[in-house]
């Protein structure tokens, strides 16, 4: 086992909830606002001079305005920080052609302001480990007769103890939908097994199969997406039902959601990262996924139907890669992402590329060298081949086996887990 430090992210529930809400309130209110002022800031600059300002010009823009002060200094620089970063991203899909993309909204229910997430950093809190408390500093403007700061009793997970965390960069304050509660960022150091070997796999990830893997000694697996295609369809239903999508009903059905695709992300993350340990894997590599949100036919945003899109255009890829990368550094796994430029219309035995040859999304033909493999699976060894060739004591006929014929596996309801196609009970 080697030593690594690295950041983690442990959630608190806070005790003195009823007494320390209000307050929390208002600076969740006062973090909506501030990124209102800033986007309304980005859309006009934009609009005249073409221009998304960064972060350094949208602070130094806006310190000086009223609302900047409901705030910590570093939580408004936060605030700023994150819609920045939206205004890039989105900047970034339309240079790429994404004519349906959007830039950031305003942060609005109706006439009200929700409560948005407020980040404290170093010089924003203190932590009192010997009490189980922190203080969270209030901006200027929100300051009481009586009080700077919010006095948050909080308590962790029974096995995370943050005497023993050597450095605690941030916190977070999050409004749940129900309540109020913490996360501690923190910098610790964890083991870390030794890699599992010299191997590399490639990762394909998409709509119809979320993940396709090509090993490097030719056999391939595919995940299909069925359950949360199940999921999407289910809750669609349901939140057509409710009169008010801001209703608590509305909300509760979201994050049920939310929860079932992000323990899906972790079950799914770490059984490939297994399979990787078992397979003497010690490169992960990943497609780029804003390859996956443009047709590289048109260059335009990918339409995956009515009931295909689930609201992956927006975040479940990167969080996925969040997840694999986290749980690959555990397992001593390194993850790497490459450009996926081409490779779902290239072929993967010898490097032909054309559009014709990609017969149906499931299937891939090459006229050239009359390779046939599963289309996901011809792109995810693409992918693996920009970091590590194919071995030459691969059989020739490759095509003909694994990557024609890839081991499938389901998630399974009932044990939470994935197994092979042909055990799964889903």
């Amino acid at each position: 086992m080697a030593k690594k430090v690295v950041t983690r992210t442990y959630t608190a529930s806070i005790r003195n909830q009823s007494r320390v809400s209000d307050d929390l309130d208002s600076l969740g209110f006062a973090a909506s606002k501030l990124w209102n002022v800033g986007r309304w800031t980005c859309g006009r600059v934009w609009s005249e001079i073409g221009h998304i300002p960064g972060h350094a010009e949208l602070t130094a823009y806006l310190k000086s305005h009223e609302r900047y002060d409901d705030l910590h200094s570093q939580s408004s620089q936060r605030v700023l920080q994150e819609l920045a970063e939206a205004f890039n991203g989105w900047y970034g899909k339309r240079r790429n052609g994404d004519t349906r993309a959007n830039p950031p909204g305003y942060r609005k229910h109706g006439d009200e302001h929700p409560r948005s997430t407020v980040t404290f950093k170093a010089a924003g809190f203190k932590l009192d480990t010997q009490y189980n408390r922190v203080r969270l500093s209030k901006g200027s403007n929100l300051k009481g007769y009586w009080s700077d700061f919010i006095l948050c009793e909080y308590q962790t997970r029974p096995d995370v103890d943050l005497s023993t965390v050597e450095n605690v960069q941030q916190v977070r304050a999050v409004w749940t939908g129900e309540e109020w509660e913490l996360q501690f960022v923190c910098k610790v150091e964890i083991d870390v097994a030794e890699t599992p070997g010299e191997k590399t796999v490639g990762v394909d990830l998409g709509i119809n199969n979320f993940a396709a893997l090509a090993y490097e000694d030719g056999h391939s697996e595919l995940y299909p997406l069925n359950c949360l295609k199940q999921d999407d369809y289910y809750f669609s239903k349901r939140l057509a039902q409710c009169d008010d999508s801001d209703s608590e009903q509305a909300t509760r059905l979201n994050q049920k959601k939310s929860a079932r695709r992000t323990h899906y992300f972790h079950v799914l993350s770490k059984h490939i990262v297994r399979r990787c340990v078992d397979e003497g894997v010690g490169t992960i590599v990943v497609g780029d996924l804003s390859g996956i949100r443009e047709d590289e036919e048109n260059d335009e945003s990918k339409n995956w139907g009515k009931h295909g899109n689930l609201d992956l255009h927006s975040w479940a890829f990167d969080r996925f890669t969040d997840l694999l990368e986290y749980k690959a550094e555990m397992g001593g796994i390194a993850v790497e992402e490459v450009s996926e430029r081409d490779t779902s219309k290239s072929c993967s035995c010898c490097d032909r590329k054309r559009d014709a040859n990609r017969v149906e999304r499931g299937l891939y033909v090459c006229d050239s060298c009359g390779t046939v493999a599963n289309a996901d699976v011809n792109g995810a060894e693409n992918i693996r081949q920009k970091v590590s060739p194919s071995s030459p004591t691969l059989s020739v006929n490759r095509s003909n086996g694994w990557l024609a014929q890839p081991s499938t596996y389901l998630f399974d309801k009932e044990t939470g887990a994935f197994a092979p196609q042909e055990r799964a009970m889903s």
